[in-house]
């Protein structure tokens, strides 16, 4: 399918500004082509490190053939691959991603004018014991040892560190704290309930009636940001590429003509400045409402008047509809690209590094959506599980055949063998 698009005829033009033509010596560089094709083997393997990317492709025969890589030759290193990654930038990434989106919207996939939106916690390579004051530097356990001997404690046991840090308040904010490996990394509460230094992904997804459910745009952001705060860069994100489709001549009529005119939120963005910023946008929002009591306006008019007409669309039939298809399509590409996909735990480090993989790690879902939708294909590893699942099924009726033919042998005709062997004359041992 890639290559029918011509996709690393594309990647190339895109990425000649990185590469030399060899005047300067040393070591050929990665073809952009066999490094994005790396990158997409990453998610639908569910390999979450480039170390991995590199043990599997160099373990399968099958994947050197889709990397283009000959047979007796291995495959890309792991460090080459890292190399690569940081040789292009994330804006690269970005016009492959739109790239593929055209893949799908060539087939009719993409709708456009609906968009829904959410975001998911990723736990980043950041360790919460390696995280250090901002304003001194100390470790957490040197800056416990501190208050102890500020206290009056001297030589502080683990218990008397212990019951300091239970008394304190705010804890791991932000504000006093950061990870020296990793500064963009923020903590944060995990889906899970546990706390990790963690970076945010949010996630604008096709919700329209002809459209499949594709992602349409990813914004990385600090995860100490609020949903309502980082709303608008999304649905920013997604016009510009809807946009970027409606003036590629090839799929300009295969995608509606009012681009993300309508937004589906969950209760985590609805607020009034939401509200009143999409009316500004000229975009209808679904926002689903918490239960926040009777509320008084204190004069915010044109705040009241937007929250009531959410709220009116949101209970009327076609409102009910796009929040029953936010739950099925929109949860369940985090579930693709960070569960199965392999990328709830980040190997990298830095907010545009994580940036570039997740970019390419839900053009990667788009382009199975499309195997799905348009050739009835499934992941690799998901066909690798039904030809061990027929295995089985193969095994177990060669059982039950091996078990029917001996019930079909009576209890009659094994007393007839025994009688024949019992009948047979016995020949002694001297004659023998």
């Amino acid at each position: 399918m890639l290559d029918a698009h011509g996709f690393d005829p594309f990647v190339e033009g895109l990425c000649a500004r990185f590469y030399d033509a060899g005047e300067r010596g040393g070591r050929p560089g990665l073809a952009p082509g066999v490094y994005f094709r790396c990158l997409l083997v990453g998610y639908f393997e569910g390999i979450d490190s480039e170390r991995g990317i590199d043990w599997r492709c160099n373990g399968s025969l099958s994947l050197k053939g889709f990397l283009g890589v000959p047979l007796d030759e291995p495959a890309p290193d792991h460090s080459t691959i890292s190399r690569t990654r940081r040789l292009v930038d994330l804006e690269t990434h970005a016009d492959v991603f739109r790239f593929l989106l055209a893949v799908l919207a060539n087939h009719g996939l993409v709708d456009g004018k609906t968009v829904g939106v959410d975001s998911t916690t990723l736990e980043a390579n950041a360790a919460m014991r390696s995280i250090v004051r901002r304003d001194t530097g100390e470790g957490y356990r040197e800056f416990l040892a501190r208050l102890a001997g500020e206290s009056g404690i001297e030589t502080p046991t683990r218990e008397d560190l212990a019951r300091i840090d239970k008394r304190r308040k705010n804890k791991a904010s932000n504000d006093d704290w950061e990870n020296p490996h990793d500064p963009d990394a923020k903590i944060a509460k995990m889906k899970d309930g546990t706390t990790h230094a963690a970076h945010k992904a949010e996630h604008a997804v096709d919700l329209g009636e002809g459209g499949h459910g594709a992602i349409l745009a990813v914004n990385v952001c600090d995860a100490a940001a609020g949903d309502t705060a980082t709303l608008a860069d999304t649905i920013v994100a997604a016009t510009g590429n809807l946009a970027a489709l409606k003036d590629d001549e090839r799929v300009a009529g295969k995608v509606a003509d009012d681009v993300a005119a309508e937004a589906v939120l969950d209760k985590g963005y609805h607020s009034n400045e939401v509200l009143l910023d999409l009316e500004a946008m000229g975009v209808r929002g679904y926002a689903s409402e918490p239960d926040r009591g009777r509320r008084a306006w204190d004069g915010g008019l044109d705040a009241r008047d937007a929250v009531y007409a959410n709220r009116r669309r949101v209970r009327g039939e076609r409102g009910r509809r796009l929040l029953r298809s936010r739950g099925e399509k929109l949860e369940r590409t985090f579930a693709h690209c960070y569960e199965t996909g392999g990328m709830r735990r980040l190997h990298l480090r830095g907010r545009e590094n994580v940036a570039k993989r997740v970019l390419v790690h839900a053009a990667a879902f788009n382009v199975g959506l499309l195997m799905r939708v348009r050739y009835g294909l499934r992941k690799p590893r998901t066909l690798t599980a039904r030809a061990a699942a027929a295995a089985r099924a193969g095994l177990c009726a060669l059982v039950r055949g091996v078990r029917d033919a001996c019930a079909a042998i009576t209890t009659a005709e094994l007393l007839r063998s025994f009688d024949r062997m019992v009948s047979r004359p016995l020949v002694s041992r001297r004659a023998a």
